[in-house]
Formats: C-alpha cells, structure tokens, sequence
C-alpha cells in the first residue's frame, strides 16, 4: 500500500509453515540446535521474513511510485544478519533486477552452515560480511568475543557485532520506566499487542520483548508485523475466545476496535525524544482504548508482582544526561533484564537437578532409575531458603510471580526441554555403567533368549544415542557397538545370521 513514508523501511515479520511437512531438509538440525542458544534454535513450524522496502516518486510508473520490497525468508532469528545483508542486496536488485539476484544467491549458496561457537567469514557482491555464531556454552551477557582473523582478508570485512542483537535501549525508550511490567508480563506468556507508527517500530518492539527473557526461551507465538491480510487475522480477532498467548505488532489503526478485547496493549506514537528521558508512555486503563485517535500508552489493568527497580532508571538517565553511546545503555539494560530472569531461574534449576536419580542408582543391567515429579508444592518450599531474594535486589510477590508462570506455555516449554534434557544425560550415563560392566561373567548363566534380547536392546540405545545426539562419547558408543559384536559372535550360527540380517 501507499504507506506514508518516502524512501527505505526495513522491518521483519514471522509466519505460520502451512501444512506439508514439518521436517526440515536439514539434516543437521539436531546438531545445529544441540549446540545454539534455545533463543536461537532453528525453527520447525515458522518462517521468519526480513522485509528491505523501497518507495519513491517515479513519473515512469502508472502510479506515480516505485514499490518494491525484497523478502528474505529463513528458519533462522538471525535479525542483524539478514538485515545487513538486504541492506547491501536490496539498492542493487532495484537497479538491475533478477540477474543480480541471481549471482548473489550463487553467493550465499556457498556459504557455511552456521556452527555456533564459530567465527564465519561471509562473502557476498565484493564484501565479506564476518560474523560470529553464538553458543550454547558462551556465558550469558558476555561481550561477544572480539573478531579474529581480519588481516588476511582483502577487502577489509564487514564486522557485525553480533547477529541478532537489538539496540534494546532505542527499542525500549518510549516504556524504561515499564521495563518491570513488560518483562513479568513476557515471563507470563500474556496476549499483548504492540500498536506501532511504522513496520519498523512494529517488528522492533515485539523483537526487543521476545528477547527480554534470555537466556529463558519465549515460548509463545509472536508476530513482529502483523496484517489484516495475515491468514490468522480471524483467528485472533475473534471474541468468541480468550487472545491466544501471543505478542502482535501491527500499524493499521484498524486493530484498535478489533482486538480492544485484549488484555495488554501497548501503543507507541512517533519516538520524539523531549529533554532527557524520551517521553515515557503512561499505564492506563483498557477502557479508554476508545477511539482512533488514542494517546501513547500501556493500556491494561495489570499488577505487578514485584516493585520497580529505580535504580536501574537513575543508571540510565544519567546515561543520557551523559551522552553515553546506546550500545553502552543496551548493553546495562540487557545485563539487568539477564540478572533477572537469571534470580527467577535459578531456583526452579536448583529444584529439577535435584529430581535426577543419584548416579549410583544407575545399573548396567537394569533400565535407568525415573526422573521424580515436579511437584510445585515442594518447590515452593525451596525458596525460603533459596529464593531469588538471595540473588536479586527486587521486593515483590515473588511467590505469586511464581504461581502464575507455572500455569504459562514459558513454564511448560521450560520444563520440557530440561526433562529431555536429563532424560538424555540419564541414558548416556546408562550407557557409560554398560562400558564398564563385565559383560562375559554377565552371560555366563543367561539362557539365549535373554542374551538376543539384550543385543536388541543396546542396538535400540545406540541407534537412539546417534539420532537424538546424546551428551555421550564417541569411544563409548564405539565400545557398546563392539560389545554387540562380542555377543552376537558367542552365540550359535543360525542366531547370529538372524541378528546380522536384523
């Protein structure tokens, strides 16, 4: 559409794979996954799409306009990343269309597979972008590590900090003094939608929130753009149920009377920046999201669970009193939002290694002991003496706060992963017990029904080792793999043939 704004917008949107199917070409989505941060994990069921869109007056055209939008689509949240790179792409493909297109995707095809923890070195229309993939096993709000291998590469490359950063501090300006509310009500998987001036604004904000939690992964639906064209718009529009948990940005003031309904909503104006602080947005009440004209604000009757943190607000006026870089600002911003979410975890991490069984309890020759429950109750318990008031300045309804995240999808997606996780370390232990155990004095007395069942049994482990990728080594696996040799050579012919041929 004819959007106000003359010249380039970039912006980002996320959507819905369609049917067919779920698994990727991607064979090494285990691995890739295994090793990245959850909040980078390739996705299964959403595209994400970077957006670099051109619009400017052109008496050549019948409408008096050049329109055009170039669309990167990817599995990958690699924000900083695909924007970079539409920045160098898109101006080119304006000018000479498909042929350029053509060589660069010749380009990337080229490229490396993104291994976390490395350092890559991407070349595209005579620039080498250089990029580190992150890990796993990087400490939480460290600095990424500093850019090697430069002075070999001619031309010089184009080093991006990092590939999927926000600069949170321009992100967040309009709501600092709210910080405390977004994050609980992120943590919360509440429905929110951020009302926004432009796509850009839009897919920002809803970035910034998602990103607010790490390293705890945001498990809701979010859409950093979203329009009535979305094939969900009826699906969450509808008042004929509660919003899904889900953070929506859109633009078209449209949205104003057809999602009222919703809980949260927060509405940007055009960023001013008045004086020192920028004008920060007021909390108000959902019923005065009357009108098309509605003022800026935050727009819900919700009650935080713990009090606001002033001192992270004085930290950062002075900041701007002080003219200090926004890199600076975002990088205290994220350290303080990382702090928190750290003292909220850190004691449901506690409680769930203490439901691993003891790993003396683990037997070669029986299955692994069970993983305990999660009781709530007992975790509850916990945290009188060892709750995040031990790492965190916070005053609050901690335990309220608590009661709440376990009724939301953050919980469940929390809990799910750390089971699959224990469950695979569980398994991998079990298999170490095997390596170890005297596997000749074990069939001495065993009769050749439970010798074959125990040969099938360790194939179903090794298979179920190397597909699911368990925390375990190769050596280990290698000596279960000839274990099952040994045994199936001890056995009489007409077996073996059977188990060979299996």
């Amino acid at each position: 559409s004819v959007s106000g704004g003359l010249g380039d917008t970039q912006f980002s949107f996320r959507l819905r794979q369609s049917g067919g199917q779920r698994s990727t070409h991607y064979e090494d989505n285990g691995e890739y996954n295994r090793e990245a941060p959850l909040t980078l994990q390739r996705e299964s069921a959403h595209y994400f799409g970077y957006v670099f869109f051109r619009q400017v007056k052109d008496s050549s055209m019948k409408r008096g306009y050049f329109q055009k939008s170039l669309v990167l689509v990817s599995r990958l949240p690699y924000v900083n990343l695909f924007q970079s790179l539409l920045q160098l792409i898109a101006p080119e493909y304006f000018d000479k269309l498909e042929p350029c297109l053509e060589a660069v995707c010749n380009e990337i095809d080229q490229w490396p597979l993104p291994v976390p923890g490395q350092t890559l070195n991407l070349p595209v229309m005579g620039v080498v972008i250089q990029v580190r993939i992150p890990s796993r096993v990087d400490k939480p709000g460290s600095s990424p590590v500093k850019q090697c291998n430069q002075e070999n590469l001619l031309p010089a490359p184009m080093v991006l900090p990092s590939i999927h950063e926000l600069d949170l501090f321009r992100c967040f300006q309009p709501v600092l003094i709210h910080i405390q509310m977004l994050w609980e009500l992120m943590l919360l998987g509440e429905p929110i939608v951020v009302m926004a001036p432009s796509p850009t604004v839009s897919s920002e904000m809803v970035l910034a929130l998602t990103s607010c939690l790490a390293p705890l992964r945001y498990c809701c639906d979010y859409r950093p753009y979203f329009t009535i064209h979305d094939s969900e718009f009826k699906e969450y529009t509808t008042r004929t149920q509660a919003p899904p948990n889900i953070v929506v940005g859109v633009t078209n003031p449209f949205f104003i009377k057809t999602l009222q309904h919703w809980p949260h909503i927060l509405r940007i104006g055009e960023l001013k920046m008045s004086g020192d602080l920028p004008k920060q947005v007021k909390v108000k009440k959902l019923a005065k999201l009357k009108t098309l004209d509605t003022k800026p604000g935050i727009y819900t009757s919700y009650k935080t669970f713990l009090h606001k943190d002033k001192t992270l607000i004085k930290r950062l006026l002075k900041g701007i009193q002080r003219k200090r870089p926004s890199e600076v600002q975002s990088a205290l911003l994220r350290r303080h939002l990382l702090e928190l979410t750290q003292s909220f975890i850190i004691p449901l991490e506690h409680y769930i290694a203490s439901l691993m069984p003891l790993q003396r309890a683990i037997t070669p020759w029986k299955n692994p002991p069970q993983i305990r429950p999660f009781r709530q109750e007992d975790f509850m318990k916990t945290l009188e003496h060892a709750g995040p008031q031990l790492t965190c300045v916070l005053k609050g309804d901690w335990l309220g706060l608590y009661r709440r995240f376990f009724k939301s999808p953050n919980f469940d997606g929390w809990y799910r992963q750390r089971h699959k996780e224990m469950t695979q370390k569980l398994e991998a232990l079990h298999l170490e017990a095997i390596c170890e155990a005297n596997i000749v004095a074990w069939m001495k007395d065993k009769s050749e029904v439970e010798i074959v069942d125990l040969v099938l049994k360790l194939r179903e482990k090794l298979v179920r080792a190397r597909c699911q990728h368990f925390p375990v080594k190769e050596e280990t696996l290698q000596r279960v793999g000839l274990y099952i040799e040994t045994i199936i050579g001890s056995l009489p012919e007409d077996l073996q043939a059977v188990l060979h041929h299996h």
